[in-house]
This record gives structure tokens, sequence and C-alpha cells, in this order.
């Protein structure tokens, strides 16, 4: 099992090109099934086979997963993980037939992810207070965050020549290897500006200078700022500004989305800005109460249009 493991990881790493983070989830979700099937199967880790794994044996990992508390979607992915393993494994003759492939996964709870109302948004943007250089740093995450939609691996991995700050545009290499374009607005490129004015500071003593790179964030040690650092920025502020919790850089991303939404923009256009693959992943993006679609489909049905003019 640990050669198709690895073989399956490299392939997703160098064949279908996914980012680290990814290969890192499919990788944490297959060593949770190892394990469980080393005690289920009653085998040696070290001598476990893709042929001992069979349909009963998937399936009683996923309930496993339940009952040690891990949601329906995340019970999903590892499934999901699974079966794309073991369809890898019969496409290079190790496996005659996949035993994932008969399983269902489990139904997603029907949640809406957090997103943040102006006002709350407002008090967050607001919340990093003073002048020295890393609450300069500091503001410009929350205002590019919010005014691009930017995944936090996306934001940590830009460079100064990603980003034109006189036309307000930054140039971003997403999910797959994808490049796009994505505007913000003034208050973003005022605190970009205002944290490039220190940057060479921070970046003087410091790893970046010695390689001669041009990280857009750095850490208080000249370095490049890591994603968990942002994240613990975030939380930081989320604190100070009273906002309710769950809020992470991922909230930032739905918030952008959601508040487009509900100023007139289209779908797909919100889809091109988040480097969205499919449209549907898009809308889960998106929160829009039914006042506001009833509001949107009296406004532009034409049938809905009529019924209103004929009653007056």
């Amino acid at each position: 099992m640990h050669r198709l493991v690895h073989d399956f990881l490299e392939h997703l790493h160098l064949e279908r090109n996914l980012s680290p983070h990814t290969v890192q989830a499919y990788g944490q979700d297959i060593e949770k099934f190892c394990s469980f099937a080393s005690d289920y199967y009653g085998i040696d880790r070290s001598r476990l086979r893709p042929s001992d794994a069979d349909t009963m044996g998937v399936r009683a990992f996923v309930v496993h997963l339940g009952q040690r508390g891990l949601g329906r979607r995340s019970q999903g992915r590892a499934l999901s993980a699974l079966r794309t393993m073991f369809r890898f494994a019969c496409r290079e003759e190790i496996l005659r037939s996949n035993p994932a492939k008969g399983v269902s996964s489990p139904k997603p709870d029907q949640t809406l992810t957090r997103h943040l109302r102006p006002a709350e948004i407002e008090r967050l943007l607001a919340a990093p207070s003073g002048d020295g250089p890393l609450t300069r740093r500091n503001r410009a995450i929350l205002e590019i965050l919010y005014a691009s939609g930017l995944r936090v691996g996306e934001l940590v991995g830009i460079d100064w020549p990603d980003i034109d700050l006189q036309g307000r545009m930054v140039r971003v290499l997403g999910k797959g290897g994808n490049e796009r374009l994505i505007p913000f607005g003034r208050p973003a490129q005022a605190a970009l500006g205002a944290w490039l004015e220190v940057w060479d500071d921070v970046r003087a003593q410091g790893p970046a200078a010695e390689a001669n790179e041009e990280p857009l964030l750095l850490n208080y040690r000249g370095g490049r700022l890591s994603d968990r650092s942002v994240r613990r920025i975030i939380d930081r502020y989320v604190v100070e500004a009273a906002v309710a919790g769950g809020v992470h850089p991922h909230t930032l991303r739905h918030t952008f989305a959601t508040h487009l939404l509900e100023q007139g923009a289209d779908l797909r256009s919100i889809q091109e800005l988040l480097g969205h693959a499919s449209l549907a992943t898009t809308q889960k993006y998106t929160h829009l109460d039914v006042n506001r679609l009833l509001e949107v489909y009296r406004g532009s049905h034409p049938r809905a249009r009529h019924r209103k003019e004929t009653s007056q």
C-alpha cells in the first residue's frame, strides 16, 4: 500500500499539477484510512496491500470518521480521496476493481458559510491602529483580501512585480497553475502604498533580501509571511473589532463575493474573479436572502413586471 500511496500523490503533484496543500490533504485522508485498515483487517501496516481493501472496509472507514466527530463534508472528502486513489490503481493495473466505487458519499450538512455584513467588515478593516511598519502591513492584508477575494495561499505567494499599484491590478497564480488578473479599489491601493513606503526597511536584513526576492508580505524578520501567520493576524483583529467568531481569511473571500452579488454583479464575473472552475462552486460562496431574490425577480422578469404594471 505504501508504494501505491507514494505513486498516487506523486501523480497528483507532477501530472495533475495540484497544489501542495491539496496533495497534502489527499495524503492525510489516505493516511487515516491506512491506519484504520490495519486495525480493521488485522494486518500489520507495513504488510497492507491495495488488494486487501474492499467495499465493506471503505464503508466502515467512513462510519468510523463520523464516530470520531468528523463532519459529513470531511467524510465525503476522505472518501473522494480513496475513490480517486483506487481509480488510479485500476488504471495502473494494480487493482481490477475500485473498492470505493460503490460507497455512497455522505450528504453534506446544508449550512451557509459565514460572511460579514458591511458594518462588520468596516469595523474589521479599521481595527489596525497606529502607523508602525507591521501595522501598515496588516492593514494592507485586510484591505487586499476584502478587495480582491484572494485565497490566503495566493496572497502570500504574491511578489511586488505582480502588482500594478497605479492601475490597481494584481496578477495571481491560482489553483492548477491558472493565472488571473484581479482589480482592487482605492482603499486597498492606499494601504499597499503605505506598506510599500516601509517595505524596504523590513526586508533589508532578512532572507528575502539575501535571496533577492520581493514578496509582497514580509514577517518581522524580513522573510516571506506564511499563511498561518496571516490567519493569526486576522484572528487578532477579529477580537479587537469585536466581530463575531468564525472569521478567517476565507470569510473575507466569501464576503467579497457576497457583497459583489448584492450590488448587482453577475455570477459569471464573480466566478472569474474568484478563479473557480465551476459556477456551482461560486454559488456556494455567495449568500443572498429571499427578499433580495424576490426583489431582483420582480424587477427583472418580464411577466413579473407586467403583472405589477397592469395592477396599477
